[in-house]
């Protein structure tokens, strides 16, 4: 693929900024797409800013559907904010058509392009420093999730196939030990035998799911912190941004997620396991906020099962490392020897502790469920 900047201008002669174009950079910490800042100078006032991207062919097959989802997804939002009374322009990311009105642009070397709206007054944090941000975060999603509670979740595609199937995942994994290419089995059977062992695990919430307990909705796939824009003056999350792996899903995997990355104190490489711990109190902070903001939309078995998607989230991302290590490393990038298996044995040790943590996690979850 070539370099995002050989096609550059002539993605910008493809859309209509309103105004003059006097610059365009790369813009934020993000791996997978191509990210620019585009400045234009209207007369009238100051600069106006746009968020322009190459999405990943590598990443993203199909950019087709990839904004199908994100246009009906954004449209619907918007049209959500509006009606509660909220600023659509900074709670809810908004597609700009290119001048052929395609829902993206393909440049002349076949990448493919969208533009955004520069969401201004914002801060993207990439690390809960404190429990409010935390929270923050946690209001953000659960009210992603209550706008979007009546979206026809059916009807979105998957981006990435199999993302969050745990049976899947572990299908896999399971593949990876038998085959042991690299002869690296022996290197981690204690890890494998930890997978095994909970074999049964990872069939719990598709089960529920498929007996009808668990509804599909809207699922936003990779609540990181970073994936929140914050008003830079209040401190609350204002608008979900990254929808790229936004698809049809559990509750649990959005909640699950947030959990394996915030509520923790460790790197998700950290080698000294006896650093590695679930932060109840944080896990609190959380819950609390995001039924908050949920704010009843959330069914009664969704609720009691969030410990699960925790658990779960956790656990596959564990499987995904080990897996990855014992196939040589095709997809994590890794910097050491041995890290995926690292990676790996940190997910494993937060799983553990969420085991011997369960009733904590069922007490919190059903306090806040009131």
């Amino acid at each position: 693929m070539v370099q995002a900047e050989q096609t550059l201008q002539e993605v910008l002669g493809a859309f209509d900024f309103g105004a003059p174009v006097v610059g365009a950079i790369r813009y934020g910490c993000g791996h997978i797409n191509d990210t620019f800042v585009v400045h234009t100078q209207p007369e009238d006032r100051c600069c106006r800013r746009f968020i322009l991207q190459r999405m990943s062919a590598a990443a993203f097959k199909h950019p087709d559907q990839l904004m199908e989802n994100i246009i009906g997804v954004t449209d619907f939002l918007g049209e959500q904010i509006k009606a509660h009374g909220g600023d659509r322009s900074r709670e809810a990311m908004e597609v700009i058509r290119p001048r052929n009105g395609q829902d993206y642009y393909t440049d002349s070397q076949g990448g493919a392009w969208r533009l955004y709206p520069f969401v201004e007054g914002t801060i993207c944090h990439q690390a809960a420093d404190t429990p409010e941000l935390f929270a923050a975060s946690g209001r953000a999603f659960g009210r992603f999730q209550r706008l979007l509670a009546d979206y026809p979740a059916d009807t979105l595609y998957e981006t990435i196939p199999h993302f969050h199937d745990t049976e899947d995942r572990l299908a896999k994994f399971k593949a990876a030990v038998a085959e042991d290419k690299l002869g690296r089995a022996r290197d981690c059977q204690p890890e494998i035998d930890f997978v095994l062992a909970r074999e049964a695990d990872c069939s719990v919430a598709l089960n529920a799911m498929r007996e009808g307990k668990l509804p599909l909705r809207v699922t936003h796939n990779d609540t990181k912190l970073n994936n929140v824009l914050m008003d830079d003056k209040t401190g609350e999350g204002m608008c979900i941004i990254d929808l790229d792996t936004v698809m049809p899903g559990l509750v649990l995997y959005d909640f699950g997620d947030s959990i394996r990355f915030g509520a923790n104190h460790c790197a998700e490489d950290e080698t000294d396991l006896s650093k590695v711990s679930l932060d109840v109190d944080l896990f609190a902070v959380y819950t609390k906020a995001f039924l908050e903001g949920t704010g009843g939309s959330l069914t009664n078995e969704e609720i009691a099962m969030l410990p699960w998607g925790a658990k779960l989230m956790t656990l596959e991302c564990g499987i995904r490392f080990l897996t990855d290590y014992l196939v040589g490393d095709e997809y994590f990038h890794i910097s050491r020897e041995k890290h995926n298996l690292d990676r790996c044995r940190t997910q494993f040790k937060l799983v553990a502790d969420m085991e011997a943590r369960w009733a904590e996690l069922e007490a919190i979850v059903a306090q806040y469920r009131k």
